[in-house]
């Protein structure tokens, strides 16, 4: 049988010294600063993409509330909808590869639509609408 250890003796290392200590310490502070960082960025990517979808939702709410193709004329119209601002231009289609000349039954229009968020994010929307020539549909 083993005599029992005298926990006063110089040879005796029981516990942590201080720069065990302060080295454990400054491991968890690493550990929760690249945890914090993490949080943070997702933060920030989560806000990004929620401003993104109202955006989006804006831009795809104009879109179905635009008039019938017969209705639709060229010009411009803006507003504010959701705290994101908006303007939808109609304008006649130019494209090289059409000739004015020849007659057609369809007027192509192109329609833009651009929506603003407060903080200056755009999400821009460009499509063409077929409009019959003579007005009618």
């Amino acid at each position: 049988m083993c005599p029992p250890a005298d926990l006063d003796a110089p040879g005796n290392n029981a516990g942590f010294t201080l720069i065990e200590a302060l080295v454990a310490l400054a491991v968890i502070a690493v550990s929760l600063a690249v945890i914090g960082s993490v949080v943070a960025a997702n933060v920030r990517g989560t806000i990004t993409v929620a401003q993104r979808i109202s955006l989006l939702e804006t831009a795809r709410s104009l879109l179905t509330a635009l008039p019938d193709r017969g209705d639709l004329t060229p010009g411009n119209t803006s507003g504010e909808m959701g705290g994101n601002r908006w303007r939808i231009d109609v304008l006649p289609f130019a494209a090289d590869f059409v000739d004015p000349t020849q007659p057609t039954k369809w007027a192509p229009l192109d329609v833009v639509i651009r929506v603003q968020a407060p903080s200056g994010e755009m999400v821009r929307l460009d499509t063409v609408r077929l409009r019959a020539a003579n007005g009618g549909q």
